[in-house]
């Protein structure tokens, strides 16, 4: 009878025992699984989407044409994905409802301008094929004043509503929308501030004409006036901070320039992954005159991307005659954004 009943005790403790175990072993499955799922968990929240950095460098030789004295392409960080340059080629028309001198956006009618951008857009495409071209409208929503105006500013901000309706005329044809900033006696970063809720649209970027800001209180007109590194860099600053805040892809700056002193220390110019610069070779002449431009203000002053701004009227007077697709896509570099005004 002992024996049988020690027999009794001990079975609940085996029982006790492999419960135990199995307990034990379950808790370290669990654990194994919980610790297994924290590293996917991990791996989940440090993932971040990047570009094909191989294609990317493999554009951006392409449209440097070769160059091989080091300036083209230039070094800088990498964009956010989503990015549009490379990839694509931007072609804008430049302009102001409230003028029919000012550009084409706002000379013509919208459905004939509408219709000629397009053509325009196909020309680019059939000129270089490896490259996307791809719609804008460029509106001057700051322009520069002769008088000082309320605020002694001497300049004017176009109403929200013209801007509201340059973006409904974008959407049929899927156009960016570049918004232009002449200062005046202004700052770049209070009009810049300004126009947030509009650069916080994904396909709403920013243009900065240096020629108009007018550092030492002259006249806007008087002569030709300037950026610093200082002035872009407060813009690229708040683009930056919209992209990140909204969660944007990079956005696009373009910065007009035709003369050496229209932008004080480009080297200081910062470059970073949630803006991509573009220094548009601005002013009208003969090709002979524009392209000399282009060598000195751009080739020479390389700063991300390059652009070339092309005149309708201006270019074509006298024996003049304005640049053909097939002809800028053998600049080096090559302009990435056209500018038709």
């Amino acid at each position: 009878m002992k024996k049988l009943s020690i027999a009794f005790i001990t079975l609940p403790l085996l029982l006790l025992n492999i419960s135990c175990e199995k307990g034990k072993a379950a808790d370290a499955v669990n654990g194994a699984e919980k610790s297994e799922t924290g590293k996917a968990d991990s791996i989940e929240k440090k993932t971040v989407l990047t570009i094909d950095t191989l294609d990317f460098n493999k554009r951006m030789i392409a449209l440097s044409n070769n160059d091989t004295t080091g300036r083209w392409p230039v070094k800088a960080p990498y964009p956010l994905p989503g990015a549009l340059l490379p990839y694509n080629r931007i072609i804008a028309f430049y302009g102001n409802l409230y003028s029919t001198r000012m550009g084409i956006l706002g000379e013509i009618p919208r459905k004939e301008m509408l219709a000629k951008l397009q053509g325009e857009v196909a020309n680019w495409q059939a000129a270089d094929s490896t490259t996307t071209a791809i719609p804008a409208l460029h509106y001057i929503a700051v322009t520069a004043q002769g008088e000082p105006g309320k605020n002694n500013m001497h300049r004017l901000r176009m109403p929200f509503k013209q801007i509201d309706t340059i973006i409904s005329w974008a959407k049929p044809i899927n156009a960016l929308v570049f918004l232009d900033i002449q200062v005046g006696h202004s700052t770049v970063k209070a009009e810049v501030a300004e126009l947030e809720k509009y650069l916080s649209m994904p396909n709403v970027h920013l243009g900065l004409d240096p020629e108009f800001s007018m550092k030492n209180g002259e006249r806007p007109g008087s002569k030709i006036g300037h950026f610093t590194a200082a002035d872009i860099n407060d813009a690229i600053t708040i683009l930056a901070d919209i992209v990140r805040k909204n969660k944007l892809t990079p956005k696009v700056l373009v910065i007009h320039r035709f003369t050496q002193g229209m932008v004080k220390n480009y080297k200081e110019i910062k470059t970073v992954p949630e803006v991509q610069i573009v220094m548009d070779m601005d002013g009208f002449g003969s090709k002979v005159l524009k392209k000399d431009s282009y060598v000195s203000y751009i080739y020479r002053e390389p700063v991300q991307f390059a652009g070339f701004k092309l005149f309708y009227k201006n270019d074509n007077k006298k024996d003049w005659k304005m640049y053909s697709p097939e002809e800028l896509v053998k600049f080096t570099p090559k302009p990435i954004y056209i500018q038709y005004q």
